[in-house]
């Protein structure tokens, strides 16, 4: 009931729910914190950021970092360009003994409820998903469809909150299977423009990272009846589509000399694109001509 509650009331249902306290967003480290994302130019051609935040634990005075061991919330980088350069050295932070957990056992830190910006960039309109805040929510071993709250146009009459949904994300992963979605939906929002219409999520399944996903298709077919009479029916085919994302080559640049297990330096791996390996052909009479339609069987990562 309370998610259906967000959907259909919108902004004052969320913001009566945001009311109950999470004692251990409140006294642990579970926060939202500042990240600004760099979205391009507006039209009069100055840089435009965006604080999209994010949730992480942040305990500064209960943190280290191998950096300067013994010296626990020390600001790490002299100036900001060597706050810049040392994003490319990426070295795991290790909690100091005793810090509080961010969230309790099967829990974690993760947004509490997105907002969709929308900005009129010199390079054309773009939406930017905003974090508003964070707290502590159930990570399921299993992989499930668990419920994203997003609003949409806020702070405007045409404001609503929508679960989108999302796929857990399970600590384990059986035989490179990783939970994905396999299942949409779609929900019309009104707009000034009219409405537009936004995918949500219905289903996730452990797939493999490139997978095939269903995507049914409706022709009309003639075909012949057992009295020698042209019938016309619908045919439903799946003609299926890919999802998913390709990683190819190693990101690591440098790594520490005297083992090679460290790695110093990362870079972005190089992205592939999920593509159809393999197919099916229908072919069937329609309406005056003979239709070919192609069907995806098999999805990989091509370079």
């Amino acid at each position: 009931m309370l998610s259906s509650g967000f959907v259909t009331a919108g902004a004052g249902a969320v913001g009566r729910a945001e009311e109950q306290r999470n004692l251990f967003a409140e006294r642990g480290c579970c926060r939202r914190q500042s990240h600004f994302l760099h979205v391009g130019h507006d039209v009069s051609g100055s840089p435009v950021s965006v604080d999209v935040g994010k949730c992480r634990s942040s305990c500064p005075s209960q943190w280290i970092s191998p950096l300067h061991p013994g010296l626990p919330g020390l600001f790490r980088y002299s100036s900001m360009l060597d706050s810049l350069r040392s994003k490319k050295v990426r070295r795991p932070e290790v909690p100091w003994p005793g810090a509080p957990r961010s969230c309790p056992a099967g829990s974690c830190c993760e947004p509490a409820r997105l907002h969709v910006e929308r900005l009129l960039l010199l390079q054309g309109p773009r939406q930017v998903e905003v974090v508003d805040g964070c707290h502590c929510s159930t990570c399921p071993e299993e992989c499930l469809r668990l419920p994203a709250l997003k609003t949409f146009f806020p702070d405007s009459p045409w404001e609503v909150t929508v679960d989108v949904g999302k796929c857990s994300d399970p600590a384990y992963s059986a035989d490179g299977l990783f939970c994905m979605p396999t299942k949409f939906s779609t929900v019309l929002v009104k707009n000034p423009h009219g409405g537009e219409v936004v995918q949500t999520l219905e289903n996730c399944e452990m797939k493999e990272k490139c997978y095939r996903v269903s995507q049914v298709e409706y022709y009309y077919e003639i075909v012949q009846s057992p009295a020698g009479h042209r019938e016309e029916r619908l045919k439903e085919i799946d003609v299926g589509r890919c999802l998913g994302s390709c990683s190819s080559g190693d990101p690591c640049l440098l790594r520490e000399s005297r083992d090679g297990e460290e790695c110093l330096v990362w870079a972005g791996a190089a992205r592939g694109r999920c593509s159809p390996h393999s197919y099916d052909v229908h072919t069937f009479r329609s309406r005056g001509r003979v239709r070919t339609v192609p069907a995806v069987r098999q999805c990989r990562c091509r370079g």
